[in-house]
């Protein structure tokens, strides 16, 4: 009986009977051992604990304690112990549940109150110029506050001077302080207290708390961590407010971790509203400037509902009639005076009273400066827009001054979980920097919350693909008062973006619908025809954005796999049917024959090579249409898109293409059959060349062989791509290729020939010449590169020696001295064209060694001159000066300048 053993150390007995014993008995031992196991345990448990049973003393229930250890005190003793009493798991979880200590003492976290403000202030805000965007948020929120409340009470705004809502700002450079001032609802001491004493307390959100169903109310403002954004620029700061219903405050801090409310008796009352006093830092003397201010305004705050005025000087000069008194001053004197009042009365006709001089005397003018007079134009129905607007925006937005309107627009609200609405704008033209810097771009869209500007560079707003669209995004749900980094990581701006990409690929595609050169339909001729009579001004817009960003749409199919079948369709091309126009993948469907179910395509560098590919030589020859993918970038998108409509993506340049019916199929094996001797004798020549396999090829029509690669290998064009790029490693490109296919013409005369010559003699030295030369050749015409191009010259040269019937044996002939002619310099230097009496300006110098360019260059120059010569003295009428003439001209100079001293011919000196 043969034992074995399993990988737990249990016998493994041969025979069936004695496997059955076993298992039966190892059963019945395992019940044994866990009947002795609970017997076990229920002894130990009924030993009694001699403190057991202690009753409850003065209200404190005693824990008995057991003269045994319990098993989970002494698990950790045992190693390998995996198992303990049923209890232990609720024990342990009541174990490391927080629990309050009775005799614990309780604590305070101590903290530098300044310590953290200055940590919270400097960690939300990477920019310094972000203080103004809050502080006139702020501003707004409070202003659209009052403006809310008056619709409950019309008092609050009566037709006074408080009834005009808007913003100040003011800067006092003497004392260096910069005041932002509202007439907004105000804060009373309580709300001083509440929102400016607590980091992070926002009055708008209390507010919008208080009154839920109060509609779209646009407030912003968040008192809190926003308004602490001013002690980035400021040591100090001061807030006056006043409400209707108390007196009016002053708010003041340092941000050192205390502040002071005191009533204002010392500044002018301001009615109803908030003055926020900024003392800037040394080093924040620029935000002192006005125009700086007017910069951030325009930047941050151009959309604000609004009027926003900054106080500004301007310089003007006033005419100012000068005194005699000064006029005396200036070099007159009594005498002179006396003199020039006779020369005076002696001249009549002079006139009695001379105009006064003047002198232009400077003085400042403040006025208001109104500065964001811009409109937000996404926030009025479309329908109520008209081009010319857009237009204008467009330029206003991009600050592109040029004369060139944009392509197209799409202006749209998105409603859901981020509520927001949007312009977007094609420009007619792409920026070198797009496509030099694609990975790095940033969108040009500019963000907006509540038509405050955020940020024009979060990269989560748009795909790489669409970094060319320019415009603004204006959300209602999106926090403000974040950074920039913290408003990327938000879960609602992806959904955001994701609204936005779609609907800017709709924006392209309503281009490509509305041009009539777009048009789906059979009838190419018809189109042409119907061409001259349009005179819509959408025609031929989808060619001009192909030109300028398909790259990018190319580039959106590899990276945005969702929206990859949208893309798609706005995908251009030339094909061998559409001519010198584009062509859609739509366009190729509708042309596509009844049987056909591929979609050919063939990358290269050129329409001109891939149309007279030997590749396509059936498949043109059958009237199918071949897409002409020209771009490198070509090459990855095919990768990406394997199908559409149903439809398969077939490359040409690749094994298994079918292009073959039921018949052609049936003589394919015959042919494959009949030549099966020379593909096996062929693939044992080329051995050594990476050849996958010979076969007999169905795409061939009048060339004898190609060579292709398989379904998932690297084309030939794919190839020239990868060792084009920088920085590639040409081990690791041969790593990738693929094993090529030598495909045969079994129609071609050479084909045949070759196949008797191997059948009659497979050592014949001609056959192996030839066939190493037709497959150097295919490489050639399917658009790879040799290894050895030197080789394949030697055989070009060997079948011209054949074909020019020259001894193969023939050498080289030795070549003779070579001719000095450095001592013919000077001459050839000083040298003057006979008869013209110009100077040759150096055209005779020898600068080359190589006498055939010196002969070319003086050539060239001869004939111009004598052709020059020929136009002043021309013979009369009757005297034809033939093109001979000319020619023996300048060869009688050329001999001349170049005449041997010996003997010798100009050849042979040559």
């Amino acid at each position: 009986m043969d034992i074995t053993y399993d990988i737990h150390g249990n016998t493994r007995l041969a025979s069936a009977g004695i496997k059955l014993r076993c298992k039966l008995v190892k059963v019945v031992m395992t019940r044994f051992a866990a009947v002795t196991a609970l017997c076990a345990l229920l002894t130990i448990t009924s030993i009694q604990d001699p403190h057991a049973g202690v009753a409850a003393q003065d209200g404190v229930v005693v824990e008995p304690v057991s003269a045994f250890a319990k098993v989970e005190n002494r698990i950790g003793a045992v190693p390998l112990g995996s198992t303990t009493d049923a209890e232990l798991v609720a024990r342990e979880r009541d174990t490391l549940a927080p629990k309050e200590r009775r005799n614990g003492e309780s604590f305070e976290f101590q903290a530098e109150v300044s310590r953290l403000m200055d940590i919270i202030i400097n960690s939300l805000y990477s920019n310094k110029d972000i203080f103004l965007r809050e502080l006139v948020s702020n501003a707004s929120d409070a202003l659209d506050k009052i403006r809310f409340l008056s619709l409950m009470d019309k008092t609050l705004l009566s037709d006074g001077k408080d009834a005009e809502l808007d913003i100040h700002i003011k800067v006092d450079k003497k004392e260096n302080v910069l005041s932002i001032r509202d007439n907004g609802v105000g804060m009373t001491k309580e709300d001083l207290i509440k929102n400016l004493g607590t980091v992070a307390k926002s009055g708008t959100s209390s507010f919008l708390d208080q009154i839920q169903s109060g509609g779209d109310l646009n407030l912003i403002g968040q008192f809190g961590v926003g308004f602490y954004s001013v002690y980035l620029i400021a040591d100090y700061v001061e807030v006056i407010s006043k409400q209707d219903d108390d007196k009016q405050y002053i708010w003041e801090s340092s941000a050192d971790g205390s502040f002071s409310i005191s009533e204002d008796t010392e500044n002018e009352p301001l009615g109803r509203g908030t003055d926020i006093r900024i003392h800037l830092k040394e080093n924040a003397a620029e935000y002192a400037a006005e125009g700086k201010l007017r910069e951030l305004v325009q930047k941050y705050c151009q959309f604000i509902n609004f009027p926003i005025y900054l106080w500004v000087g301007k310089e003007i000069e006033d005419p100012v009639e000068e005194d005699k008194d000064t006029a005396i001053g200036k070099g007159t004197s009594a005498e002179n005076l006396e003199d020039k009042k006779e020369e005076t009365e002696d001249e009549p006709d002079r006139e009695e009273a001379a105009e006064p001089k003047t002198k232009p005397v400077k003085r400042t003018e403040w006025n208001w400066e109104y500065l964001n007079n811009m409109k937000a134009i996404w926030l009025r129905n479309p329908k109520d827009i008209t081009p010319e607007e857009y237009n204008s925006f467009y330029h206003s937005l991009t600050k592109d001054f040029s004369e060139d309107d944009p392509l197209a627009w799409t202006h749209f609200n998105a409603e859901g979980d981020v509520e927001f609405k949007a312009v977007l704008f094609i420009p007619s033209k792409a920026s070198q920097e797009l496509f030099d810097d694609y990975y790095t771009n940033t969108p040009q869209l500019k963000l907006y919350i509540r038509r405050i500007f955020t940020s024009d560079g979060i990269d989560e707003l748009l795909p790489k693909y669409l970094a060319f669209l320019k415009g603004i995004v204006d959300s209602d749900t999106l926090p403000i008062n974040v950074s920039r980094e913290m408003l990327q990581q938000l879960s609602s701006l992806k959904t955001l973006k994701k609204k936005v990409v779609r609907k800017a690929l709709d924006m392209i595609k309503r281009i490509m619908d509305d041009d009539p050169d777009e048009i789906i339909s059979e009838d190419e001729d018809g189109l042409e025809d119907n061409e001259e009579e349009q005179t819509n001004e959408k025609k031929g817009k989808y060619a001009v954005f192909w030109k300028e960003y398909g790259n990018f749409i190319k580039m959106g199919v590899l990276d945005d796999s969702a929206n990859r079948k949208r893309l798609a369709k706005l995908i251009r091309f030339q094909s061998s049917k559409s001519g010198e126009k584009l062509a859609s993948f739509d366009q190729y469907v509708a042309r596509m024959k009844p049987d056909q179910s591929h979609i050919y395509f063939m990358t290269g560098q050129d329409k001109n090579q891939l149309k007279n590919s030997p590749l396509l030589e059936k498949l043109l020859k059958n009237e199918y249409e071949v897409i002409y993918f020209v771009d490198p970038l070509d090459e990855y998108v095919m990768q990406h898109l394997t199908e559409y409509e149903d439809k398969v993506f077939q490359d040409a340049s690749k094994d298994s293409l079918k292009i073959l019916g039921k018949e052609g199929k049936v003589k394919m094996k015959k042919a494959a059959k009949m030549y099966k001797k020379l593909t096996r004798w062929w693939k044992d020549l080329l051995a050594g060349e990476s050849i996958g396999f010979v076969k007999v090829s169905a795409r061939l029509a009048n060339t004898p062989a190609v060579v292709v690669t398989s379904r998932t290998g690297w084309s030939s064009n794919m190839e020239r791509v990868v060792l084009a790029q920088a920085l590639v490693d040409p081990s690791k490109v041969s790593q990738m290729k693929s094993k090529r296919i030598l495909e045969i013409n079994p129609r071609h005369p050479i084909i045949r020939m070759l196949l008797q010559k191997v059948t009659e003699d497979p050592a014949d030295e001609v056959a192996h010449r030839v066939a190493v030369l037709i497959y150097e050749t295919a490489l050639l015409e399917s658009g790879f590169t040799l290894n050895n191009a030197k080789t394949f010259a030697e055989q070009i040269h060997s079948l011209m020696k054949l074909v020019l019937d020259v001894d193969p044996n023939a050498q080289v002939e030795e070549e003779e001295d070579e001719v000095d002619l450095k001592d013919d310099d000077s001459e050839l230097n000083n040298f003057e064209l006979e008869g013209t009496g110009e100077n040759d300006n150096g055209a005779g110098n020898i600068s080359d060694p190589e006498p055939v360019n010196m002969l070319t260059e003086h050539f060239e120059d001869i004939e111009t001159r004598v052709a020059s010569d020929f136009g002043r003295n021309a013979p009369p009428s009757n005297d034809v000066v033939g093109e001979d003439d000319v020619k023996r001209q300048i060869f009688k100079e050329a001999s001349q300048i170049f005449k041997p001293d010996s003997e010798q011919s100009l050849n042979d000196e040559l």
